[in-house]
């Protein structure tokens, strides 16, 4: 790592010594299904549907065999209610058809579930078996961006580029700690830059300077 990773990785770590993901699960299965659901959703939102949910329904096979509509319902507040339904449920019945009621556990296999993704697939690899990834989300792409890591809108490209910066050791806890502190501190709207240790090379600042050099 050059000086600037070495930074970011430094000083992330002050902000969440202790970083973890803010959706609530406890199985393999379950973090497949939260995690499904939090695409443009908050946490917040999801942790509500599913507290409720997963009381009665956690497994592949109550979701394969339940009516579309009904599952449609019970998510309905966490909007694109009627992907996400028929996500969970295809990938239901992927994983009991094709992995004995397990969801798998290398990322090859993920991907081959319906609806899962390059970014969905890294968070269940994480959350769900201890593994090593990246996934870009909105906050990791935002402030991947705005630190200079990376000059791209491409949540895949820019996995690829922080991949090759950060070495693998660091990759799970450096996404949940831009995850917080994009969520957080970062933010789309009215970052909060006071006291923020990056903004040496905070591409953001400098364009606000510019715009104001420029009034």
């Amino acid at each position: 790592m050059n000086k600037k990773s070495e930074i970011i990785v430094r000083e992330l770590e002050k902000f969440f010594p202790s970083a973890k993901s803010e959706l609530n699960f406890h199985t393999p299965f379950e973090t497949l299904v939260a995690v499904i659901l939090s695409a443009q959703c908050t946490d917040k939102r999801v942790n509500e549907v599913t507290s409720v949910m997963f009381q009665k329904y956690n497994k592949p096979e109550d979701f394969a065999n339940m009516p579309i509509e009904q599952l449609e319902n019970l998510i309905h507040s966490c909007g694109f209610y009627h992907n996400k339904a028929l996500a969970i449920k295809k990938a239901s019945k992927d994983i009991l058809e094709r992995f004995n009621g397990e969801v798998p556990s290398k990322f090859e296999d993920l991907l081959t579930l319906s609806g899962v993704g390059v970014k969905t697939a890294n968070v269940v690899m994480i959350e769900a078996f201890g593994g090593d990834a990246i996934p870009v989300d909105t906050h990791v792409l935002r402030v991947s961006n705005r630190l200079g890591l990376v000059k791209t809108q491409n949540p895949e490209l820019c996995e690829k580029k922080l991949e090759k910066i950060f070495p693998k050791k660091f990759w799970s806890q450096l996404h949940k700690r831009m995850v917080l502190f994009g969520r957080y501190k970062c933010k789309a709207q009215k970052p909060e830059c006071e006291n923020c240790p990056f903004l040496d090379f905070c591409l953001e600042k400098k364009e606000k300077y510019r715009k104001g050099a420029r009034k």
